[in-house]
């Protein structure tokens, strides 16, 4: 984590302290995801955070992120199916879950993620692992619900989607990704309204969903609009009740 971005970082955690002893709260969590878990100075950022502002942050792992997403989305569907293939995409990495009636069969944390492809730091053979990760259950791809989760679906969804079945299908996202991928970022911001920090992440973001849509051969996706933030609330308030 460069300098200037390690400073943001403190700033903005101490805004976050400020807020906190406002409002006082039950309780509180911190999470860091993908960025912090491979930054070299990692432990350095967060030691300092927690001296200036006394909030620990906890680092967590592909698996515990998949699994908070995915006890917060577990949707009842009109039309059942007996699998359900969990997908969220950040900066950093892409986080994939496959359950058969609720229950967790396997998960997988790939590094594929929007500022990788915006830096050129995602290889062929990631791409290529997640393609065999997934046909694995190629037989089954009929039988499949698929929910996507994160700020990027989301708004892809909102622009393009149906808002009332909160539902994205495959040629609406392939006609907004080589829409907004033949625009500019100021472009993307004028046209759009998006924040210039959601302006060049959507067109990777939206490659990465398309590219798994096309690889289970998915009509649509379901998108809920909850997303990590909701899980750690989620968790919180359980803990909280069990006191």
């Amino acid at each position: 984590i460069s300098k200037e971005k390690a400073k943001s970082f403190v700033k903005t955690m101490k805004a976050f302290k400020l807020l906190i002893d406002v409002y006082q709260p039950q309780g509180y969590i911190a999470c860091a995801t993908a960025a912090m878990r491979e930054a070299k100075n990692s432990e350095e950022i967060l030691a300092k955070i927690k001296k200036e502002t006394g909030l620990k942050i906890q680092i967590i792992d592909g698996k515990q992120e998949a699994e908070i997403l995915r006890n917060t989305n577990r949707i009842i569907f009109p039309i059942p199916k007996h699998y359900a293939l969990f997908m969220d995409v950040g900066g950093g990495s892409t986080e994939l879950s496959i359950e058969r009636e609720g229950k967790l069969l396997k998960q997988k944390s790939f590094k594929v993620g929007t500022l990788r492809m915006l830096n050129n730091k995602v290889k062929d053979k990631v791409w290529n692992e997640m393609k065999s990760w997934l046909e694995e259950y190629e037989s089954k791809f009929h039988d499949f619900h698929f929910v996507g989760t994160g700020g990027n679906i989301n708004r892809l969804c909102k622009l393009y989607g149906n808002s009332d079945r909160q539902e994205l299908n495959i040629g609406n996202l392939e006609f907004e990704f080589q829409q907004l991928k033949n625009m500019s970022v100021e472009d993307r911001i004028a046209h759009y309204g998006f924040r210039p920090d959601r302006a060049d992440v959507i067109v990777p973001a939206a490659y990465i969903y398309r590219f798994v849509m096309t690889t289970v051969g998915a009509s649509s996706i379901f998108v809920p609009r909850k997303g990590l933030a909701d899980g750690l609330i989620l968790k919180q308030y359980k803990e909280y009740k069990r006191l």
